[in-house]
């Protein structure tokens, strides 16, 4: 699986992400967002430590913003954890490390309370 970020566009989207068999991360941002970049070491770090257990998804909002939209996204960085289709979780601006893993490992005890 991956160990790091994957890139991912509107044509894209629905395959790498509703269609994971693990959970994705996707991580709504633009290249001129710097509380967007402060938030991609963080993702880096979970691709890296949950490699094979979760897809770390990156939108360019400028660029795909189709995806945006339908979730409702208004303020970036917005990161959505979804399973199986579904938004379990949803982290709005910077959150730190610890944050996220905490939130990550909740949406994974509920992704496998999913298909029990």
């Amino acid at each position: 699986m991956y160990s790091e970020p994957i890139h991912v566009s509107d044509e894209t989207f629905e395959k790498s992400v509703l269609q994971s068999p693990v959970p994705v991360i996707v991580d709504f941002w633009a290249p001129w967002c710097g509380p967007c970049r402060m938030v991609a070491p963080v993702l880096e770090q979970i691709a890296k430590d949950y490699a094979g257990q979760v897809i770390v998804a990156k939108v360019n909002t400028d660029d795909h913003p189709e995806w945006a939209g339908h979730y409702g996204v208004q303020g970036i960085p917005t990161m959505l954890f979804v399973a199986h289709g579904q938004v379990l979780d949803r982290i709005v601006g910077t959150a730190p490390l610890p944050v996220v893993k905490q939130r990550l490992d909740k949406v994974l005890a509920d992704a496998k309370q999913m298909v029990q």
